[in-house]
């Protein structure tokens, strides 16, 4: 609008009452407080609660929300400069998420080929629209982005990145309950132990009749991989974790990693190690934002591109949790094919090979994609449906709608139930242990002490040691040390790891 000091949508902050302009503000200073100060007071209280994975994980939301500020900066500033950037009409009548036909108003005089009310990609106020549009209509041009199209795509920017995070936090919240129901396994075990420490001679069993062999080997032979992997598929959606599993799965990481400590709590272990992976799964990496240009890119009218690819993530999810469960399968496998009975409790031999490019953590990768893609799914959906409105050309018919809504639900439960325990408990069996394994103050101190042996090294590198026994300290020092930067692998005598947390 001109510079009348008329009320309509048209009104610069020139003509703005201040009190409007004092009431919004304070209003969207007061939020932005009040969200800080939640997070601040939360990572205090993860803190004093010992909670270090969560609390990092809390920061990583926290550079999730300073990336998200930096690009709505960067739109709001860059936002005239890119509004002002014309190109011919015909370049930008291609690749439309909606066809010409659906405009529900004429197309304007400079030729724009956006719809009026169905997309409305002209600029965002009357005044804003006359200026792009006049200055590229000067040109016999049109505007490659309006005001409200850029607008909107920063809202569905911010509606990605808050509804990942927070899919991401109740998957791991459902899931870590999941697993705490495990940890009545994990005091009856201790309990036992307590109880026939050492007392009862270990008793010999016949491996076909152990409850984790029949229910997982069920005398298929070697040359029966399809029917294996068919065992596996159905299993992860139900009874995916027995007791027998944990049992053998904890026995068999006890005996591998920390023979020393057989009243090690694997349950409490796990824990912390799902709490350390959280973090990563609950960032926005660069490749997930590059999924995200490229479905933009791909979201063609006609070729339904938010109905297909909702089955990306549906296919991984049953794939990993396929995975996860064969490789149980392969440990039971591999106890039945070399003993017929054993004596005292089943050993499993964990290993990466059991794993996709022996690659444990590549699971967790695709976990991480796939409740991304999730997310993205569900934000996309209802992003449209609160801007253009559910009968909008980009919201798809409703035979489309409704399967992928079922198929986000879906992921959401077997992920949070199924999938995430399954990894928490699977893979821990392979060739390594994780830094987590260790106490906190133990990791301090052993890491404090292969800096300061670094540093010794160093200064005494241009000279003899005067005692072969301290460059042997220092370096092992320095190995030691580096456990902590990666995961720790298993020594070859058990004997020589420090003690893990829990252990008496």
């Amino acid at each position: 609008m001109s510079g009348g000091g008329g009320g309509e949508e048209g009104d610069s902050l020139e003509f703005t009452p201040t009190w409007v302009v004092a009431l919004v503000c304070t209003v969207i200073v007061a939020v932005s407080l009040a969200a800080e100060r939640f997070l601040h007071y939360g990572g205090k209280f993860l803190k004093a609660k010992d909670q270090k994975p969560l609390y990092e994980a809390l920061q990583k939301i926290k550079e999730e929300l300073m990336l998200l500020g930096f690009i709505s900066l960067l739109l709001t500033v860059s936002q005239n400069g890119i509004t002002k950037i014309c190109v011919p009409p015909g370049l930008v009548r291609h690749m439309l998420p909606c066809s010409l036909e659906d405009a529900k108003e004429p197309v304007s005089h400079f030729q724009t080929p956006f719809p009026g009310t169905a997309r409305r990609l002209l600029a965002g106020t009357p005044h804003e629209a006359e200026t792009t549009s006049g200055f590229c209509a000067r040109k016999n041009k049109v505007p490659l982005l309006s005001v409200e199209a850029l607008h909107h795509l920063h809202i569905f920017i911010f509606v990605l990145a808050v509804v990942h995070v927070t899919f991401s936090v109740l998957t791991v919240v459902f899931g870590g309950a999941r697993i705490r129901q495990w940890k009545h396994w994990e005091d009856s075990i201790a309990k036992q132990n307590f109880e026939t420490d050492k007392v009862l001679k270990p008793k010999v069993t016949h491996v076909h009749q152990h409850d984790f062999i029949r229910g997982r080997f069920a005398g298929f032979g070697k040359d029966s991989v399809l029917i294996g992997w068919l065992l596996s598929f159905f299993k992860q959606f139900y009874g995916s974790v027995t007791k027998s599993d944990y049992v053998t799965l904890r026995h068999g990481f006890i005996m591998t990693h920390c023979k020393s400590n057989p009243k090690f709590n694997f349950h409490k272990y796990m824990i912390r190690a799902l709490e350390d992976d959280f973090k990563q799964v609950v960032g926005i990496s660069w490749y997930l934002w590059l999924f995200v240009v490229i479905f933009l890119l791909l979201n063609i009218n006609g070729w339904h591109t938010y109905f297909w690819i909702a089955f990306v993530p549906f296919i991984l999810l049953l794939a990993v949790g396929t995975k996860l469960e064969h490789v149980i399968t392969q440990l039971a496998h591999e106890v039945a094919e070399k003993h017929a009975a054993i004596e005292g409790d089943l050993v499993v031999q964990p290993s990466d090979d059991h794993f996709w490019f022996h690659r444990p953590g590549f699971i967790l990768f695709l976990i991480h994609f796939i409740l991304f893609q999730n997310a993205f799914e569900i934000a996309f959906f209802f992003w449209i449906w609160v801007t253009y409105g559910f009968d909008s050309c980009i919201m798809g018919q409703v035979r489309y709608i409704i399967p992928r809504l079922i198929i986000g639900v879906f992921i959401q439960v077997l992920c949070s139930y199924s999938t995430l325990p399954l990894y928490a408990l699977v893979t821990q069996m392979g060739t390594n242990f994780k830094r987590v394994i260790f106490d906190e103050h133990l990791q301090q101190n052993i890491v404090g002490w292969a800096q300061k042996a670094k540093r010794r090294k160093g200064l005494k590198a241009g000279s003899q040691p005067s005692q072969g026994t301290s460059q042997e300290s220092a370096n092992a020092g320095i190995q030691l040390g580096s456990i902590f930067q990666k995961r720790a692998p298993a020594p070859a005598d058990s004997t020589s790891v420090p003690k893990p947390e829990g252990s008496n």
